[in-house]
């Protein structure tokens, strides 16, 4: 009985250490994919989050409009002695401007007014504003007129009477909120940014309990899409992104196991197969000139008589020329010079490595690795 549990627990143990091992490496892997997913995610919420705020302006911007003016003059009643002025930055905590260079954008004046009679009586007004840049350059200018809302006699009496509750405790008041139009499509100049307004009311008998400049940014293309579509927008740019880094990590990886999409050896396969074809030229054109060579011995000796000094040093570097040709034409294993005459030494038979390095120049350049053979 023990001889037979004996190997059943031992063999038992292996699957067990088997199956942790393939467990833990499992494992090991899984993490290491989540932990790069998660990687990627990040990064690509990060990405279109720091697009999104550089190429998104702001949609809206709001600022109060304080006015001045003299008041060193004999008024009478409520005339003042100067227009009211407001200089207004238009400068987000004094460094970033509001306005982004091509955008367009609606300027308006929002006007909180009493229905007092010296505004009923008022009539029309003008409102001027100038918009500047940073060395006092006026860039734009503009005036549009404005007026409170009519409202007849009867009509007040009975808002009174309704309202009368809350006037008292005050809750409400009798006011109105005129909005003025100044600019419908003003866009800033890259050349000359606008940093500020000059807003003036043409008139010494407006009374004003308080004044603010809004500006509204108009989108078009791609950031109309973000502004109204903001989620969908949000999906499609994290999915891009990280689409993008999944291809480059995944190039990554292929890069680093296996050297990249294409195996290195098909390459030098190919190399190889090359350089043998030039061997296999070469000694062709070798054993070429020697059987011309040997086919004349005998006018070799004529010519040698007959030639003056000049070329027997010629035919004497031919002679080495040929030695060396012979040489190189040993190499293939059947070679027709051992069934002829010929006083041919033999040579030792040339390797595969010795022939490479004959022509180690070529065969160097060809084999040279690319960034993606050195792994």
């Amino acid at each position: 009985m023990d001889s037979v549990m004996g190997p059943v627990l031992v063999w038992l143990q292996d699957v067990a250490a088997v199956t942790l091992l393939r467990a833990r490496r499992t494992l090991l892997r899984a993490a290491i994919f989540l932990c790069v997913v998660v990687l990627l995610l990040w990064v690509s919420v990060f990405l279109y989050g720091s697009f999104y705020y550089s190429y998104m302006p702001s949609v809206s911007f709001s600022t109060p409009v304080n006015y001045r003016y003299r008041s060193d003059c004999d008024s009478l009643e409520s005339v003042l002695c100067s227009f009211p002025v407001a200089n207004v930055s238009l400068l987000k905590n004094g460094k970033e401007q509001v306005l982004m260079y091509g955008q367009p954008y609606q300027i308006s004046l929002a006007l909180e007014m009493p229905e007092s009679p010296v505004n009923e009586q008022l009539g029309m007004f003008m409102i001027k504003m100038s918009c500047y840049t940073k060395d006092g350059k006026t860039v734009s200018t503009v005036a549009r007129s404005a007026m409170l809302h009519y409202r007849s006699s009867l009509l007040q009496t009975l808002s009174t009477l309704v309202f009368s509750p809350v006037l008292l405790t005050g809750l409400s008041e009798q006011k109105q909120l005129i909005e003025v139009e100044l600019f419908s499509d003003y866009r800033s100049d890259s050349y000359h940014p606008t940093i500020g307004a000059v807003i003036e009311i043409q008139s010494r008998r407006v009374q004003i309990y308080s004044a603010q400049l809004r500006i509204h940014a108009y989108f078009t293309g791609i950031r109309y899409l973000l502004h109204n579509f903001p989620l969908t927008s949000a999906v499609i740019g994290v999915a891009s992104n990280f689409t993008f880094l999944s291809f480059i990590v995944l190039f990554s990886y292929l890069q680093f196991i296996w050297g990249g999409l294409w195996p290195p050896e098909q390459v030098r396969v190919q190399v190889m197969m090359g350089d043998t074809t030039r061997l296999q030229k070469r000694r062709e054109e070798a054993l070429r000139r020697i059987r011309t060579t040997a086919s004349a011995p005998n006018l070799k000796y004529e010519r040698e008589q007959d030639a003056p000094p000049d070329q027997l040093e010629d035919n004497e570097r031919t002679e080495g020329d040929l030695d060396i040709i012979g040489a190189m034409s040993s190499v293939s294993e059947s070679s027709p010079n051992k069934g002829n005459d010929l006083n041919v030494p033999d040579v030792p038979e040339i390797n595969a490595s010795d022939a490479t390095e004959l022509d180690q120049r070529d065969t160097s350049l060809r084999q040279r690795h690319g960034p993606w053979m050195r792994l």
